[in-house]
């Protein structure tokens, strides 16, 4: 099964880029098929039509091409940076789109949508790898780092993902070009940790 991997920045030059990059040739050197969806240069269209919010409704053919793939992978590794607290809008509403009832989580059949869901994504490995331009530890004392319970708790655990990292590197705005040499090996190290290679 691929790995699937989401990148939601809309510079191409971005260290965002350079993670996503890695990411992949790692995955690749690793063994690993892997999906690569560039949101941005994908001109993904993030608004969730009220059409689409029903279980089993019809959706675009773009969607649904995302929701085949996020099905059937084996894990996933989405990188984006920090926005005000929150992955950008394109991202969002990815999430909004593609993470649908009946796909990705579930309710008891006699659940209005009130209770506990049950994830039903068969891949149970996520990692995401963010940057930021707040210092690590402001991030937390002032702003609580909401990104984690984000990814980790309403999205990952809602879907059933069990082994989730994420990596924040910051600050890069003032970051050199050794230091992002050194990210950049940790981002390898990472995937090749939280993605067994296989064995050839």
């Amino acid at each position: 099964m691929p790995v699937l991997v989401i990148l939601a920045h809309p510079n191409s030059g971005s260290f965002n880029h350079a993670i996503a990059d890695t990411v992949v040739r790692t995955l690749k050197e690793c063994g690993h098929e892997v999906i690569l969806h560039d949101l941005y240069r994908e001109e993904f269209d993030p608004v969730l039509p009220g059409s689409e919010i029903p279980k089993n409704a019809p959706v675009a053919a773009a969607v649904e091409e995302h929701c085949r793939q996020i099905m059937a992978c084996s894990g996933m590794v989405i990188v984006h940076p920090n926005w005000w607290g929150q992955p950008p809008a394109v991202l969002t509403g990815w999430i909004d789109r593609v993470l649908r009832p009946g796909m990705a989580y579930e309710f008891d059949e006699d659940d209005s949508g009130e209770g506990v869901p049950r994830g039903l994504l068969t891949g149970k490995t996520a990692v995401v790898f963010n940057t930021s331009n707040t210092a690590e530890q402001r991030e937390k004392d002032f702003f609580g780092d909401p990104l984690d319970l984000i990814w980790k708790k309403c999205v990952f655990e809602f879907c059933g993902i069990e082994t989730y990292l994420r990596r924040t590197f910051s600050v890069v705005v003032t970051s050199s070009p050794d230091l992002r040499k050194q990210w950049l090996d940790e981002v390898s190290s990472v995937v090749v940790k939280y993605f067994t290679p296989h064995r050839k």
